[in-house]
């Protein structure tokens, strides 16, 4: 079973190569009334990766250690500068499975090896307040570094680590660093022990950290040789698409621990990076070969659904669950809350089960790879190689008219289900739309971030619309069963009259919304 912790630290080295840095005085940091030494502790750990070290390239540490008081695996994730999140796991032979499934999208079908040990002579220390409660802890470690595979090297160097205390102020950080740079201290040129160990050990060439940088993005290794198109700045149409689905492809990639961790918004926002590939690879038919893209549009289409299993049920929950919190007691009948309880949870039960079912399943690795040669050995068109101004300029246009053609059949019918029918298909255009500009502002500056942020409103206008439509079908079915088991039907009625009287001024503030955009003309 693993469990989590929130890693706040720095590390400092001596000012010169080979320095031997000591601690100064920190009872003198502002907040410290006391130093503690609580001794030296003997760690020994084993670093794995996959040869070609997909886990640091996307600066990941995996590693199984003794000694202290925190003996086990520990992944490390990035969180941002000096913060990561580490998740441990009891002390095993091998791999904990919890463990190399947040790495599944990176490591995919490669072993993980032992590819370096530390060993270190940790002499720790504890800043505390004047309640004697911990502020940061202050190590001294000796390392030495031992390469196991891709290498034979060792290294050695000691170096000051400062921690934060769980839930501390980070600020209190900075207070230690402005004593520790008094003493000639400085940050560490190496993100983390593992970092500088492959460094310091290492006999390849930077073109060999080159493709192992660009193994951590795809979550596989690139043939000796290729160019990585990201090192130049886009120029040619096909340049600008490539940097747009390159960020979408990353972003999966890099969000998958997050919905297997269950983090909030995790997700949402990887189904947002589906959406956006599939939609560029729509938008920009003329760039990139649909014979090829549309089958992985396909795949990408797939797993926004199994990903969206639960959460449009969870959205809708949410939506009706306010509604209902905001009517008057005297419109309260019957155990309405209770069956909306129990449909919610009936109906999300076991989503987050299935969402990582898919996630380590062989489809899911099938279309990682296809999302790594459609980025990465692109089926470009001729108009790739065109002027950016021109070729996305008309692949947006295009776009924009079909958008403006099913408003306008929308706001042409009476209100009903064909209306309705013709919203959803309008806030679809508009999404593909939006992303399509998204895509386009690098090459198009202002004129494509105003139409982004027009979308953006127009799809939020719509996208309400279709909610309350489907909150007005699911309080129809609630009624007809509340009717069944004896219950007043009564609070579902006035519930589906609001949704109706919304729906209604979303449709009466369309024409609003849409014209002063309709005369801006899009791009």
């Amino acid at each position: 079973m693993a469990d989590t912790k929130r890693e706040v630290e720095r590390k400092y080295e001596g000012p010169l190569a080979g320095d031997d840095p000591a601690l100064p005085d920190l009872t003198r940091v502002p907040g410290v009334s006391g130093v503690l030494d609580k001794g030296v502790a003997d760690l020994d750990a084993t670093y794995y990766d996959t040869a070609d070290q997909r886990l640091a390239a996307a600066s990941l540490t995996l590693r199984r250690r003794t000694g202290g008081d925190d003996a086990g695996w520990h992944l490390k994730l990035p969180v941002s500068e000096g913060v990561r999140d580490e998740i441990r796991a009891p002390l095993s032979d091998t791999v904990p499975h919890s463990l190399s499934a947040l790495v599944r999208s990176r490591v995919r079908e490669a072993a993980l090896v032992p590819v370096v040990r530390l060993r270190s002579a940790r002499d720790v220390r504890h800043l505390v307040d004047a309640s004697g409660a911990l502020l940061a802890e202050v190590s001294v470690d000796h390392v030495r570094a031992e390469r196991l595979s891709g290498g034979t090297g060792v290294a050695a160097w000691t170096e000051i680590e400062v921690e934060l205390a769980d839930d501390g102020d980070p600020a209190f950080l900075d207070k230690v660093e402005k004593k520790l740079r008094k003493a000639g201290l400085t940050r560490s040129s190496s993100k983390s022990k593992l970092a500088k160990a492959l460094a310091d050990t290492d006999a390849g060439t930077d073109a060999d950290s080159a493709q192992v940088e660009d193994a951590g993005r795809a979550g596989r290794k690139k043939p000796a040789g290729r160019k990585k198109s990201a090192d130049t700045a886009p120029r040619t149409a096909g340049d600008h698409v490539l940097a747009y689905l390159r960020t979408q492809r990353d972003a999966i990639i890099e969000l998958d621990p997050a919905v297997r961790r269950d983090l909030h918004d995790s997700v949402h926002s990887m189904r947002v990076a589906t959406r956006r590939m599939r939609s560029a690879f729509r938008s920009y038919g003329k760039v990139l070969d649909r014979a090829v893209t549309d089958p992985i549009g396909q795949e990408l289409k797939w797993l926004a659904g199994e990903l969206g299993v639960g959460r449009d049920q969870e959205v809708l929950a949410e939506r009706l669950t306010e509604a209902l919190d905001g009517l008057p007691e005297a419109l309260l009948t019957g155990p309405v809350r209770d069956r909306l309880r129990t449909w919610s949870q009936a109906r999300g039960e076991g989503s987050r089960r299935h969402v990582i079912a898919v996630l380590d399943g062989s489809r899911y690795l099938g279309l990682l790879a296809a999302l790594d040669a459609a980025v990465d050995d692109p089926p470009l068109l001729k108009a790739a190689a065109g002027d950016p101004a021109k070729v996305i300029t008309k692949a947006v246009r295009k776009d924009f008219a079909k958008v403006s053609a099913l408003v306008d059949e929308a706001l042409g019918l009476a209100p009903g289900a064909d209306r309705d029918l013709a919203m959803h298909e309008a806030r679809k255009k508009a999404k593909r739309t939006r992303y399509a500009a998204e895509a386009a502002v690098p090459a198009l500056g202002g004129p494509a971030a105003g139409l982004v942020k027009s979308m953006k409103s127009l799809q939020s206008l719509l996208g309400d619309h279709q909610d309350g439509v489907m909150a007005r079908e699911t309080l129809r079915d609630l009624a007809g069963r509340a009717h069944e088991a004896g219950e007043s039907a009564f609070t579902y009625g006035v519930l589906y009259g609001r949704e109706e009287r919304r729906a209604a001024e979303a449709e009466a503030a369309l024409p609003g919304v849409w014209e002063p955009i309709r005369g801006g003309g899009g791009i």
